[in-house]
This record gives structure tokens, C-alpha cells and sequence, in this order.
């Protein structure tokens, strides 16, 4: 059976940005391309054996199994082909299986496959550690620790300003998300799914107020002076790190106002706080620029990188100042897989298409497509109550015109209608009301542009069918 994508055809021609390394993937598509109802039924087979097999624990977005993914599609096992807007929560960003990517981790992997970096060391891990450092914001001398994922980058950012201020005490955000490790829980915000009967969290955790211009109604100012009235009633002298999105991820894609970010590292300057900036999802060319603190002219003390950084490998970094970095007693940094040697070579794969200033030319074009296309649906439903982001991520999210009470469950309806229509998009925010759009940075914004008109249509035929 042949099931319709909504006003689409299939034409030969590539789905991945020309240069930057990119080749052509295969004949790619310009539109869904579905021949089974979704999920499919060798999907589902798999599926019911999955449910013997794996715990309950683990959720699934969309219920198809993979059998190939390229640039800004994905093939599951019944033949249907995906328009994947969500690069495996911004992993994927240089496009699934990359040439570059491919051609790099196959030579290292007939070479050797591990060796523990603190057992006999290996080139790679040293020449990832000096592009971060030379490209990293932050005009000083720094120093780059490797470790396998985000939660493991920001545990050992915190262990890091520990050991150099001697200070117990961890500065977050209200709507952060920092991981799912018991310390990283504690300094995410969102309680369910993330810490649901998991406590209890370590202490020293404090939370401030985030500047969320749709929600808390502060501005710049007023969110930073409730900031610094959280820091003086817990003692300045307490905090080892203010640690910080540029971007807020699992709260809801939350850009902050011009000035906040600004003013959060002028406080911990002042404080003699470690300023810690979680650019884990946010960073590697997602918003246009290498990294999303660069928008807001800062840098951190720390920062962090993982998800894009691997292009699907397990490897996270922390680079910063060196005097902070090398604070720490040799030995008390590492991890078994740490920066191991296939990943390494992954990362700089990706390094070597960020090089290409078509990498960054095409997320800006990839940014122009989508707000084009949502920014009229925000006029035009009141239950549309923002479209924000910057570059290829960007988020429409859900809310009663009048209150602004969050509406889950149309965001849900529309990113379910996405996935039978062929279009991979994934929700977030605190109250799972947010629609997110993750591209890959290299995917022809032709591609995109279709994978939104699907969204676009999906949000009509729900928020119609709502309001009948």
C-alpha cells in the first residue's frame, strides 16, 4: 500500500548541503516518502520483540526501527523514508553516516579500537583538545578534558570549579537541563520524566530564576537582580560554578533577552563564581555560530560540548581557562571510555566540515526557511504562542491565547500527525507543550522547508480539529 505524504512528490537530487565534504549520500528525496502505514509491520514485529527484551524504562518517541540514515532522511525497515528534523536530539548535526565522518572512524577502527587514554595515550585525543581550545570563545590560555557524554562533562565541570575555588555550592536555572545522572539530575528543573522516585538528589544544588520572557515576565534586569538575591541569601562565598545554557534545550528552546547572559557572568566574575556554559546541545554550529555564546559576545570560564561533538559517537569535552583546568590533582580526571580513539577521530571529522564556511552559510539558510514558514502560523493561531530560536534550532510552542496555560496535548497531536505524514520532530519543554526543530546543520534547506510544510499542515488540521 502507498500512503500519501501531504502534496509531495519524490525527485532525485541530494538532501545534504553540496561541499563542506558532503557528497551525495544516496538519490536522495525532497519529501517523504512513505509505503507503509507508519509504523509499518516489520516495525511493529520488532517492536513487540523489543518489549520482551528492553526495559520499560526506555521511551520511544516514534515506534519505526532504522535500517539506514544519510544526511536528513532515515530509511526504516519497511522502506519508508523520513524527513528527520530532530538529528537524534542535535547529535547528527553534520547529517547521519557523513563520508567524512565515515571515512575517518573506519581507518581508526582497523587500527585500534580503544586503549584508555590514561592507560598508553593516542594522537587524536590531543588534536581534539587543540581545536576546542583554539576555537572555543574566550580570548586566554585553555585547557580541554575528554569524557563519552554530556552528564559526564557536566560533573566534571562542577568537579573542576570544586577543586579550584574550594567551594561546595552549584548556581542553576529555572527550566535547565543538565542530565540524568543523580547530580546532574538535582540541577535539572523539569521533574518528570528526568527525576521521577529517583531521589534523593545530591545537595549543594541551588536554583535562580531564569529570564523567560514568555513565562516569568522579566526582563534582563529584574531576572538578574532575583539572581543575585538568590547568591547573597546563600553566601557568595559558597558557589563553585554558575552553570548555564545559552540556549535553555529540554526547557523549551528559551533564547534569553539581550543582557541576561551578559550579566550572569559579570555576577560570577564578581563573586569569584566559575562560570560554567552548557553548550552541549547548543554548541558545534547549531545556532549559526560555532557556539550560541558567541551571539551573546561571552565566554565561559568552562564549557562544555558533546551531543554534535561525535556525530553519533560518545564523547564530550570541557575546555576553559588553564588555571582552572589544571587544578585539579593528576588523576582525579578520566573515565574508561574517555575521549576514546573512534570517537576522537568522529570529532574531527566534524571539525573538518565546520571548517567549511558553507557549513554555517547553509544553517542560516536552514534558520530563514523555517521562520518563513512558522512565523505566519503564529499570526494566524492564537494557539501558537511564540516561534523562537536561532538557526537550525528553532521551536513553536502551544498555549491558550489568553492565559497562556500550556497545551501539551495539541503539541503532542501535531508532532504525532508529523510522524505518520513522514516528518521526524520531537517535543520538549517544561510542560511538553514545544514543538523543536533540530535539522541537520548540512541538510538542503530544500528538504527542511518540506519537512515544515508538513508541520505547518499537521498544526491546521489540530488546531481545527480542536477547536471543532
Amino acid at each position: 500500500m502507498i500512503v500519501q505524504t501531504i502534496q509531495f512528490c519524490v525527485h532525485t537530487g541530494c538532501s545534504v548541503l553540496p561541499g563542506a565534504g558532503a557528497g551525495r549520500y544516496r538519490a536522495a528525496m525532497t519529501a517523504p516518502l512513505l509505503v507503509t502505514e507508519v509504523p509499518g509491520p516489520r516495525s511493529r514485529e520488532l517492536h513487540a520483540q523489543r518489549t520482551e527484551a528492553i526495559a520499560d524504562g526506555f521511551g520511544t518517541v516514534l515506534p519505526v526501527f532504522v535500517d539506514s540514515a544519510s544526511g536528513g532522511e532515515i530509511v526504516d525497515v519497511d522502506g519508508n523514508r523520513f524527513i528527520d528534523l530532530a538529528s537524534g536530539i542535535a547529535v547528527t548535526s553534520v547529517g547521519a553516516s557523513h563520508p567524512r565522518v565515515v571515512a575517518r572512524v573506519s581507518r581508526q577502527v582497523a587500527r585500534f579500537t580503544h586503549t584508555c587514554f590514561m592507560v598508553t595515550e593516542f594522537e587524536s585525543f590531543v588534536r581534539v583538545g587543540q581545536w576546542l581550545n583554539a576555537h572555543v570563545p574566550g580570548d586566554f590560555d585553555k585547557r580541554t578534558a575528554l569524557f563519552s557524554t554530556g552528564a559526564e562533562a557536566v560533573e566534571n565541570a562542577v568537579k573542576i570549579a570544586r577543586s579550584h575555588t574550594g567551594r561546595p555550592r552549584v548556581l542553576v536555572l529555572d527550566e535547565a537541563y543538565h542530565g540524568r545522572s543523580l547530580l546532574t539530575m538535582a540541577m535539572t528543573a523539569k521533574e518528570h520524566p528526568y527525576k521521577t522516585a529517583f531521589g534523593p538528589f545530591p545537595g549543594e544544588v541551588v536554583r535562580a530564576t531564569n529570564a523567560n520572557a514568555l513565562r516569568s515576565g522579566l526582563d534582563a534586569a529584574a531576572a538578574l537582580a532575583e539572581v543575585e538575591r538568590v547568591i547573597d541569601a546563600h553566601g557568595a562565598e559558597t558557589f563553585a560554578a554558575l552553570v548555564v545554557e545559552p540556549i535553555q534545550g529540554e526547557g523549551g528552546f528559551n533564547v534569553p533577552p539581550a543582557g541576561f547572559l551578559r550579566g550572569l557572568a559579570e555576577l560570577a566574575r564578581r563573586h569569584g563564581i566559575v562560570f560554567v556554559v552548557d553548550e552541549i546541545q547548543t554548541g558545534l554550529g547549531r545556532t549559526g555560530r560555532l557556539f550560541a555564546s558567541e551571539h551573546e559576545g561571552i565566554a565561559g570560564d568552562l564549557t562544555l560540548t558533546a551531543k554534535a561533538l561525535g556525530a553519533g559517537l560518545p564523547i564530550s569535552a570541557v575546555t576553559g581557562r588553564a588555571e582552572i583546568m589544571n587544578a585539579v590533582h593528576v588523576g582525579g580526571l578520566g573515565g574508561t571510555y574517555a575521549g576514546n580513539p573512534l570517537a576522537c577521530e568522529a570529532a574531527l571529522a566534524v571539525f573538518e566540515i565546520l571548517d567549511d564556511p558553507a557549513t554555517l552559510r547553509n544553517v542560516a539558510a536552514i534558520e530563514r526557511v523555517v521562520l518563513d514558514r512558522l512565523r505566519p502560523v503564529a499570526d494566524e493561531i492564537p494557539a501558537v504562542a511564540d516561534v523562537r530560536g536561532r538557526g537550525a534550532m528553532l521551536a513553536i510552542e502551544f498555549a491558550e491565547p489568553s492565559s497562556l496555560t500550556p497545551l501539551p496535548g495539541l503539541a503532542a497531536a501535531v508532532s504525532q500527525a508529523c510522524h505518520r505524514g513522514g516528518v521526524l520532530t520531537l517535543t520538549t519543554g517544561t510542560h511538553g507543550n514545544v514543538i523543536r526543530l533540530l535539522p541537520p546543520l548540512v541538510a538542503a534547506p530544500e528538504l527542511v522547508a518540506a519537512g515544515v510544510d508538513v508541520l505547518v499542515a499537521a498544526i491546521r488540521a489540530a488546531t481545527t480539529e480542536a477547536a471543532a
